[in-house]
């Protein structure tokens, strides 16, 4: 599951967007806010909990060593400006903020969207070895994110075999990620850190999904409720 479902919300965002051909952006920041709120909980009720209970199981952790818990908020942190410094790049596709077409997308593959959301979804990919329950928070975040590339993309006339190509590569960095983790033992020596870095990642993109899908930043109650679905979802999940 690890490996199916991050590359599957790809795909079945973009093959959404080609059947139903969806054009009521409302209806798909509703599912952004779903996704934020669903990401956002699934990371404060699993991931967060997990990587300090294995931080206290850790084999290199010192029960004298009152910092270790500060050491981890340095990573996530450090997680939170990896995110910010990456969206320089893909111009916050991470959670669905994409600006209007560009023609120029016509005659050119866009690198730095590619590189900078490879590197985040590699990262994501990551943590799944170690905290499985998180691929379903993957898998809702992406669902909407391919749904809004696909129609960004056919908007700017890249074409249907570009975008295409487009995410299924990106589809398929989140699952080489949690190959990496799991074939790579010099990786799993740092996994709590990396986790950590996951998390700064998570919790500032969800909470700017949070913010993002809300006009003059105010919740109207259509929203308000996706928001609590979408926690009590991940509570249960």
């Amino acid at each position: 599951m690890n490996y199916i479902l991050p590359f599957l919300s790809i795909v079945i965002g973009f093959g959404t967007v080609l059947i139903f051909k969806p054009k009521n952006q409302r209806n798909i920041k509703l599912l952004l806010a779903f996704s934020g709120a669903f990401l956002l909980a699934m990371t404060v009720f699993t991931l967060i909990p997990e990587v300090f209970h294995s931080l206290e199981h850790s084999h290199e952790h010192d029960i004298h060593d009152h910092n270790a818990g500060k050491k981890i908020g340095l990573w996530i942190v450090i997680g939170i400006l990896l995110q910010i410094i990456l969206e320089f790049f893909s111009k916050g596709a991470e959670h669905g903020h994409m600006h209007h077409p560009h023609s120029e997308l016509k005659n050119a593959f866009p690198w730095s969207l590619f590189i900078s959301l490879s590197i985040h979804s590699i990262l994501e990919g990551f943590p799944l070895h170690h905290h499985h329950h998180m691929v379903y928070g993957i898998f809702v975040h992406h669902l909407p994110i391919a749904m809004v590339l696909t129609i960004f993309f056919l908007d700017s006339g890249i074409g249907l075999k570009k975008t295409f190509i487009f995410l299924i590569l990106f589809a398929l960095m989140t699952p080489f990620g949690t190959l990496l983790a799991e074939f790579i033992p010099q990786l799993g020596r740092y996994h709590i850190q990396i986790s950590a870095i996951v998390i700064g990642i998570f919790l500032h993109i969800s909470s700017v999904i949070l913010f993002e899908t809300s006009e003059n930043h105010k919740f109207n109650h259509i929203k308000l409720g996706t928001i609590i679905l979408g926690f009590v979802a991940a509570y249960f999940t």
